[in-house]
């Protein structure tokens, strides 16, 4: 279902959002996964953590549009 797909996580470094990209990466072979995240500390963790992730970075106001 998710093998060979672009995934975006919004909220990605949250409890939920965690589990369902250790989740994906357990299951599947997505071709991507980006992670968009307000919290750059919690970022820079999941990245250390799974290096396949991408990271976007960005402020409240825009995670509150998305």
């Amino acid at each position: 279902m998710l093998n060979n797909k672009s995934i975006l996580v919004t909220g990605g470094t949250g409890s939920f959002g965690k589990r369902f990209v250790s989740i994906i990466f357990d299951r599947y072979k997505p071709n991507q996964v980006i992670v968009y995240s307000r919290d750059e500390l919690k970022q820079s963790e999941m990245v250390r953590r799974i290096t396949s992730v991408g990271s976007i970075i960005g402020p409240k106001a825009i995670g509150a549009k998305l």
